[in-house]
């Protein structure tokens, strides 16, 4: 994983234990200013602060590597715990294709994390079809369509401002015919309307229930984490209008603080089930959050 500028922070948060004593109330204070810097939002930052001063204190933990072994352990905690953990990993049904609906606003990587997902599924040897539910922009069509080219999967479209529900009906019907894997699909990346929104996704829902005998295997929906504590809103706004079962965190990369991968755990207690780390079709991730926090601590920067 590459973690840019929240590789840089958690520099400066082991630089902080180095080689002190006691952990006084200037430590903590420091701490905290580093952990909100990094887009760790202040509930989870007091969250993280008060875990380590219940554990220096009743551990009497004496040294700083100890401590710093206690904070590695909370961050962990925060994006393992049973609420999250059991919804970990991607749904995948027993009776193929397994449907993705992937939501998000305009702007956030949508297309592009869909495309990335059909280039890793086909890398394994699985057949994707793409559904180009996004009807409302003709450039969304257009987009999708080139990535299906470029991943080498197939795509299922319908003209400009058709149903959504029955680019997902055909995608499934041709999913079962051509014998896919997956059908993964996009769908409008607006949010001004939830009425709209959420009907269209109800639709969507009868259609598939109807089609495969139950509601899509995930709802995935797309953040970008340069945008920071935007897109705790932006979750949200999505999560009270749509079942969101994970997320897909777009541009944990260069320019990114990555401390919102703790906000979003903590806050939504749901989980990251992919990141997005580049430009490239190859640039994607099955989330780990042990090894997430172990990259972060690596003395190499790795």
């Amino acid at each position: 994983m590459r973690f840019g500028l929240f590789k840089n922070i958690v520099n400066k948060v082991k630089q902080l234990f180095t080689g002190r004593g006691a952990l006084d109330e200037d430590f903590y204070e420091e701490l905290e200013t580093l952990l909100i810097q990094s887009d760790v939002n202040i509930h989870t930052t007091e969250r993280v602060i008060g875990e380590l001063r219940k554990a220096v204190r009743e551990e009497r933990l004496d040294s700083s590597e100890k401590a710093l072994d206690c904070l590695k352990r909370s961050l962990v905690a925060i994006l393992t715990e049973p609420a999250i953990a059991e919804k970990q990993a991607l749904k995948v049904s027993d009776k193929p294709p397994t449907l993705f609906l992937v939501v998000g606003v305009n702007g956030v990587g949508k297309t592009t994390s869909i495309a990335k997902m059909a280039d890793m599924y086909a890398r394994s040897g699985k057949k994707v079809i793409l559904a180009a539910g996004d009807t409302f922009r003709a450039a969304a069509i257009d987009q999708l369509e080139i990535w299906a080219q470029r991943t080498q999967t197939e795509l299922v479209k319908h003209k400009e401002g058709t149903d959504p529900a029955a680019v997902v009906f055909d995608a499934i019907r041709a999913g079962r015919a051509r014998g896919a894997d997956y059908v993964i699909a996009d769908t409008a990346g607006r949010l001004h309307n939830r009425s709209n929104l959420m009907d269209e996704l109800k639709k969507i829902y009868r259609v598939t229930e109807k089609e495969l005998g139950r509601a899509p295997d995930e709802i995935l929906m797309v953040l970008d984490a340069t945008t920071g504590q935007n897109a705790l809103s932006q979750a949200k706004n999505f999560m009270s209008a749509v079942n969101v079962t994970g997320i897909i965190l777009t541009k944990l990369d260069g320019t990114a603080k990555g401390g919102i991968v703790l906000t979003l755990a903590n806050e939504l207690k749901l989980p990251i089930k992919l990141i997005g780390l580049g430009e490239r079709a190859q640039d994607i991730e099955i989330f780990d959050p042990v090894k997430f926090v172990d990259g972060l601590f690596e003395s190499d920067g790795k």
